[in-house]
């Protein structure tokens, strides 16, 4: 995990330097740049040390050509593009960065399509620039004009100053600096394939098991986020049968139902267990700084970012990688509002929609507050191969009515693996980070410390163009400007959870 960021038709390198500065939380442990022939443009990078740490120095260059690699992620598949490509090329390193560098040698444009990662990146190959980020979006990648040219980086605040206008690069897309931008994966758009439950069930479990197994790769220790919901709870279970230790971290108000729901999966699956628990005072202590690294004032986004904020900053003290549960919810129905969906193939769609949304809401938020600690996050439900195994069950196996006539949420996914947890958290109702932290029981009523209700009503008239929803959301908003000295580029990019197309009671088609 690391920051990336450049240059391409301008070489300001005063300018790179500030832009790597802003990114050193991303890559603490080292540093380096790249400048392209004919001085035609930059690259630089911050390190993160996860694969090959001694050896895996960024920018890494082809022996004797004009081309150079910064990449920022994980490529899970590079042991088996490794052993094909070392027929053909020299490697000088085991990063797994550099396998894709020999790629691009090959494929051109079409590497992005043959990774399988979570990823952004850019090649410079003598006077051109290659851009790609992953399909979903889970790490992040920003772009905008500098002095005639293009600039890019990994977060938003650090283009501050060095682009009038800065947009996100979209996932799963590809740019060439002469062919321009090109989308290359798009989230499955099929219908749901008739099966059995029992095909199903063994489909999910073997999918989310080889989704978790490859995500444990790494020359550093890794750990997992442990809510006791059942999301994070089936990562660590699995994660534990293939890791002779495992440290998971909770955090949460005292007497939170998170505290107590992750202490008994932690004693069930033999796991080295770390808890914090926060105050009201000290989540309020930390809002502008938790602001200021998430880029977004979105209330729903803020919410799960304050516990997020607190378990990063507990993982960062024992592990460098740390595997968390994005995605479940978006793949097997998992929120409140997906029960008023009563039309099988609506909803069906509306899960499709919910993950193609996730790289600028939920995705934004892990990365920022893991990597504002030092830490990389992994998301083992948002494996291609998941999401694919995920679209083609019924919904009614998503959202399964027993015997009773209760919905329940979730239901293959819960059944799948009720063998490997305690009955207690397989069933345990649907909660929210920010709810089963106790995160929400106080902070609609504290942040009215920093706005009364009439200075909230004349600050969201005075912003009308953020769509404040609430006092809580103006106070936020509030924070996040005062966090920077220019805001346009970070407000002009926060996506609202909220966002979504109305939902009725639609029937079949």
């Amino acid at each position: 995990m690391c920051g990336i960021a450049g240059m391409w038709g301008t070489s300001d390198r005063i300018a790179l330097r500030q832009v790597m500065d802003a990114l050193v939380h991303r890559g603490p442990d080292d540093q380096g740049t790249y400048s392209a022939v004919n001085s035609v443009g930059m690259l630089g990078h911050r390190r993160l040390s996860i694969m090959d740490p001694c050896g895996g120095h960024q920018p890494i260059e082809r022996i004797g050509e004009d081309c150079a690699i910064v990449a920022n992620g994980e490529i899970y598949n590079f042991p088996e593009l490794r052993v094909d490509l070392a027929n053909r090329h020299s490697f000088r390193t085991c990063s797994d960065s550099e396998s894709v560098l020999h790629l691009y040698r090959e494929a051109g444009v079409d590497t992005a399509k043959q990774l399988d990662g979570m990823f952004a990146l850019a090649i410079a190959d003598g006077d051109e620039l290659y851009l790609a980020r992953d399909p979903l979006g889970i790490k992040p990648l920003y772009y905008g004009q500098h002095d005639g040219g293009l600039v890019f980086a990994s977060e938003l605040k650090a283009l501050f100053g060095h682009a009038e206008e800065v947009r996100e690069f979209p996932p799963g897309t590809w740019f060439h600096s002469r062919h321009g931008f090109q989308r290359y994966y798009e989230v499955p758009d099929g219908s749901p394939i008739p099966g059995s439950q029992a095909e199903h069930l063994r489909n999910v479990r073997s999918a989310v098991e080889q989704a978790v197994v490859k995500r444990l790769m790494s020359d550093v220790p890794v750990g997992a986020f442990l809510s006791g919901g059942l999301d994070s709870s089936i990562i660590a279970a699995i994660a534990r049968l293939h890791l002779e230790e495992l440290h998971t971290f909770s955090v949460g108000t005292e007497g939170s139902r998170d505290i107590w729901a992750a202490r008994l999966v932690a004693r069930h699956l033999g796991t080295v267990h770390h808890e914090y628990i926060f105050t009201a005072e000290e989540a309020l202590a930390a809002l502008p700084e938790i602001l200021y690294s998430l880029e977004s004032f979105d209330q729903d986004l803020v919410r799960s970012a304050i516990p997020c904020y607190f378990a990063s900053r507990l993982a960062s003290e024992f592990v460098k990688v740390i595997l968390t549960g994005e995605g479940a919810d978006e793949l097997f129905a998992g929120y409140d509002y997906y029960r008023t969906i009563t039309c099988p193939r609506q909803l069906h769609r509306e899960l499709r929609r919910s993950v193609c949304s996730l790289h600028n809401i939920n995705l934004q938020r892990v990365d920022r507050l893991t990597m504002a600690h030092s830490i990389e996050g992994r998301v083992p439900f948002l494996d291609l191969d998941l999401i694919r195994v995920a679209q083609s069950i019924p919904p009614e196996l998503k959202l399964f009515e027993n015997d009773d006539g209760q919905i329940i949420e979730k239901w293959i996914l819960r059944k799948a693996f009720e063998d490997l947890l305690p009955a207690e958290i397989v069933w345990r109702d649907k909660e929210q980070f920010d709810e089963g932290s106790g995160t929400t029981d106080f902070l609609a009523d504290m942040v009215g410390r920093w706005m009364t209700t009439q200075e909230a009503e004349q600050y969201g008239e005075t912003h009308r163009a953020s769509r404040l929803r609430s006092l809580e959301e103006c106070v936020y908003h509030k924070l996040l400007v005062e966090s920077f000295p220019r805001t346009s580029c970070v407000l002009g990019n926060v996506a609202r959870w909220s966002d979504r197309p109305e939902l009725g009671d639609a029937k079949d088609e």
